[in-house]
Order: structure tokens, then sequence, then C-alpha cells
């Protein structure tokens, strides 16, 4: 890769950006099992390692006679420099990498391995393979180049900057220039005021800006392991502003930051709280109904909510949004591979022992489920080349991540265990059962089709869960781009079919692809069910709920 500048590592850093989705666990000691199975492997199976280590031969000659083929994928932007390709010896370099890559992931598919375990031996190859890529070596042509135009300055760069992540990050390579953001200056500006409050939650109305507003209000509902501001980013991919642009009366919720002390806080805690909130904002708007939108785990939230208020015969939402967020939680992923019960079990214990999950400690697990997108594409940028990370906010919200409660993250995970959400009754919270199919709302869900944490395909069999007219629609990005995909992106592409059937694949042959954004269906969709319009008062809060703390509050600046 040239890196001439930072936007290629924007670009891919955004799109492999996992988000963080609490309901996994993963272990080192999975790691190491996996890689003492591989290796026992080759002695089990003698004969078909020998034959594996004959081919590999074999092309590593072709290789030294320049009559090798081989070549990396189109996309990989690790080689995209012309030296690995024009120049004999690097080109016969990243052959012979090329070679030993594939023929250790042919030996693993050849081998007599169960699926599950030939998956993880996949996996902990990977994991080897792309650390010692010859793209991470000092040998990279464009950290040469570098060095020499800096006369050796970018080393010594490099250098001062894998000392300050040993020291600061834990030793892993930092994905952002932390120091060039700061909430509430040029993150999270939109202009609002906290006009609630509780143990667990700020409740923050955004200041209308048009003259007329619509009568039903939009509450906002993050992730738990996620600060909300990535609703409120720079001006140009903000949700709030779009919204507030376009007459809709937004709320949204900022979760508090737990420490030990709040252990004890699970799914039921934070649905009560929840319902403290929109209790809030109908008293405020006067609105007797309110619109919900939830994202990754505080669609889950929502979703536990809205089939609490079902079970009680309580109309209080009228419509729901979920983005990225999966509720049948059947996965088949990388994130998925090592989560088997005795997984989920310790990771519970460790959250308990704890007290709460460390969001820092989540994050170092997903880069090392990408490690070429969220941790070697900073080696080479940092280290080799001597540059500093980049200044991107979606990295900056990323890295500011939050810690979870031990309870919650055991109700999460025993969600991933048992997937009760599927089932009527399967899962209980604030003393009801919950029945998804007696949720009879609209609902809108929206997926990314390079998703890596939430797959579209569970999240379209998601939105079948619910009662209702389901609309669906699947962008092209990732996780987090999925959701910051604002008009006037040349690359944006989605796809819709208006007919939901049992198969998602069907879906998709018949979905017809779509130029743009897919935020201006969504608006006019929310609209739609946002009532009739009327004069707009511009203060917020009211007198049983007064303004308090400016946007973006107090609770998002606890660390």
């Amino acid at each position: 890769m040239a890196y001439k500048n930072n936007e290629d590592l924007h670009r891919q850093a955004s799109e492999s950006t996992l988000g963080l989705n609490p309901v996994i666990g993963l272990r080192g000691k999975d790691l190491l099992t996996s890689a003492r199975m591989v290796l026992a492997q080759a002695i089990k199976q003698p004969f078909h390692s020998a034959k594996h280590v004959t081919h590999f031969a074999f092309e590593l000659k072709n290789v030294v006679l320049g009559q090798s083929e081989l070549a990396p994928e189109a996309d990989d932007r690790r080689f995209a420099d012309p030296a690995w390709s024009q120049n004999p010896l690097y080109r016969r370099y990243l052959q012979t990498y090329l070679a030993w890559r594939k023929e250790l992931h042919d030996w693993i598919e050849d081998s007599n391995l169960t699926e599950q375990d030939t998956s993880r031996g996949h996996f902990v190859i990977n994991l080897m393979t792309e650390a010692f890529a010859p793209s991470n070596s000092m040998a990279h042509p464009a950290a040469v180049k570098r060095f020499f135009e800096t006369g050796g300055k970018s080393l010594l760069d490099g250098l001062s900057h894998l000392a300050k992540d040993i020291v600061n990050n834990g030793g892993m390579p930092s994905q952002v220039k932390m120091d060039a953001f700061e909430v509430g200056k040029n993150l999270a500006t939109s202009e609002g005021a906290v006009v609630f409050r509780n143990d667990l939650l700020e409740l923050i109305q955004y200041k209308p800006i048009t003259e007329q507003v619509h009568e039903r209000p939009l509450l906002v509902v993050p992730p738990q392991i996620n600060k909300f501001y990535v609703f409120d980013l720079s001006p140009e991919k903000s949700v709030a502003r779009f919204l507030l642009r376009n007459g809709v009366q937004t709320f949204v919720v900022s979760w508090r930051n737990p420490t030990k002390a709040q252990r004890e806080w699970g799914l039921s805690t934070y649905i009560e709280a929840l319902k403290e909130a929109v209790d809030a904002v109908t008293a405020i708007t006067g609105s007797k109904d309110i619109n919900m939108l939830g994202a990754c785990s505080g669609g889950i939230t929502i979703s536990s909510l809205l089939g609490h208020y079902a079970a009680l015969g309580e109309k209080k939402v009228n419509s729901m949004t979920l983005l990225v967020s999966v509720l049948d939680t059947k996965l088949d992923t990388q994130v998925a591979l090592f989560a088997d019960e005795k997984t989920l079990e310790a990771a519970k214990r460790r959250s308990y022992q704890s007290g709460v999950l460390e969001g820092k400690d989540m994050a170092k697990v997903f880069a090392w489920m990408r490690p070429n997108d969220l941790i070697w594409n900073y080696w080479v940028n940092n280290y080799l080349m001597g540059k500093e990370p980049p200044a991107f906010d979606i990295l900056y919200w990323n890295n500011d991540n939050t810690r979870l409660p031990a309870a919650l993250h055991g109700d999460l995970l025993d969600l991933f265990k048992h997937n009760p959400l599927t089932r009527s009754g399967g899962l209980e919270v604030c003393g009801t059962p919950i029945d998804l199919s007696k949720v009879n709302l609209d609902s809108f869900s929206v997926a990314g089709i390079n998703d890596h944490i939430t797959p579209w395909d569970t999240v379209y069999r998601s939105a079948l869960l619910l009662g209702g007219n389901s609309r669906f629609v699947l962008s092209n990005s990732g996780h987090i781009q999925s959701i910051l995909n604002p008009p006037g992106n040349p690359k944006a592409t989605y796809f819709e079919n208006g007919k939901l059937t049992s198969d998602p694949r069907a879906w998709y042959h018949d979905a017809q692809k779509k130029e743009g954004s897919w935020w201006p269906q969504w608006l006019e969709w929310i609209q739609q069910r946002s009532g009739e319009q009327r004069e707009t008062v511009f203060s917020v809060g009211s007198s049983k709920y007064p303004a308090m703390e400016a946007s973006p509050g107090t609770y998002v600046h606890v660390r």
C-alpha cells in the first residue's frame, strides 16, 4: 500500500470496524487449544502432511524459476505497491509467502478434522500467516522508500510510536489520533440538553431547527457498549442533524458507563430505566406514543421493551427501527467460532469476578478477528512508515468504548446461548414473558452486506420475528458504515425487496439494487409514522422535565 494519505486507511478501517457485540466470549485458551490441535494433526496424518510439503516444494521451485502464477487477491491492497509485482526479488518474496499460506490452508481443509475444528484451524492459521505477511516486514517497499526520503526519521518516529503504544495501549497499534477530537467540541455538537436523568441513562432532547415539526417524536437507543454520539459525529454524517433538518423531534439515550458497583444491572434493569425515558419523552412532547430506533444491542433492548409492553397491553410505541440488530442469535461467523458452552460460561464467570466487562478488552478480541484491517494496517502506518495514526471520527468513537455490568453481559450471553427471542415466552424481562410476534407495529430493519459481526441474513431473520409490517434494507457497507451512510456518498448503494420471504437468499435474488443512501427512504418511512406537523416550540424540556446540562450531557464524559 502506498500510504500517500490516510484515505485508504480510513476506508478500510471504517468498513471493518466491528463495533462491539458483547454476546461473544473468546479465551486465549481456546486459541492455544486450536493451535495444539493443528500441530497434533500434522503428526497424526504424516502421509497427508508429506503430500502437502511436497506440493509446496514444487511450487517453491516454480517461484525461484520465475514460473509461478501465484498472485494476491485483486482487492488485497497490502500489495498494491508496484514493487511487489515488478521487482523480481519482491515478487519472489511475495509468491513464496502466498504458496506457504495456500498450502497450509489446503492442508487443514483436506485433513480429517470435523467441520468446526477445520474452521478453527483455518482461523488460527490465518492469524499466523497474516502476522508474517511480507507487507508487515521492514522490507515493505513503501517503508523502505519513506526511510530514505526522511533520512531515517520515519524509523525513529515508528519506534517512538511503538514505545507509546506499549506503555499506553497494551501493545496494540493505535487506530486513531485521540487528541484530535473532543466530545462536545468537534464531535456531538448538535444543540440540545439533558431533560431527564436516572442512574442508568441521560435523556437528551435536541433543539428543533425547523419552523414545523412532526407531532410524534423519535427516541434513539444506542448499544450499551458504545457511546451515543455515533448518531451525532461530524455534521455531514450526523443522524441527529439529518432528522432535525427534516422536522423530526429527536431524543437520544446516553447510557452511563458502569463500574463494578453496578455489577447487578441486568437487561430488566435497563428496560425499567428506558421505560422512564419513554414516559419523559411523551410528557415533554405531549404525544401519546413515540417511534423508537435501536442499534446493535440497543436493538435487542428496545425489542425486549416492546415485548414487555405487548405483554402488558400498553401501546406506547408506534414504530420501531432496528439497525444491524440481531434478535435471532444463531450466528455462523468467525465471531461465533469459539462460542461453545464452556467459552460462554467462562466469559460470564470472568465478568462476575471483575464486576464489569471492559470494552477495551472486547476491542482487542475483535481486532484479532479482522487483523489485516484493524491491526496490521496500523502496524505499517504507525511503525514502519512512522506516520501518526489517522484523525478519523468513526475510529475515535470506536475507541471510546464503555463497560458492561456483569449481569447485563450474562443476560446477553444467555441470549446467544439459548436464542430465546425466537420462541414465545423464551425470555422474561421485568416479570413478563416476551413474544416478539405480539409486537404488532411497523418496523424498518437495516443490515450491512459486509457486516462481519451481525451478518445480514441473521438481521433479516430477526426482522421476521416481529409482528406487524416489516421492511428490510440491505446496505452495501459494513457494521458501522451501514448506519453512517448519509446522502451524497457516491459509492453508496442498497438493496430492497418489498416481499419478505422466509429465505434471505431468495429475498436477495429478487431484490433491486438502488443507488445512493437508504437514509432518504427511511426518512420518508419515519415521517409517515410521525403524525401531523405543528408549529415548533424551540425550547427543550418542560416544566416537569426542565433542561439541565447542555448536550452531550455528563454521562458521555465518564471514563
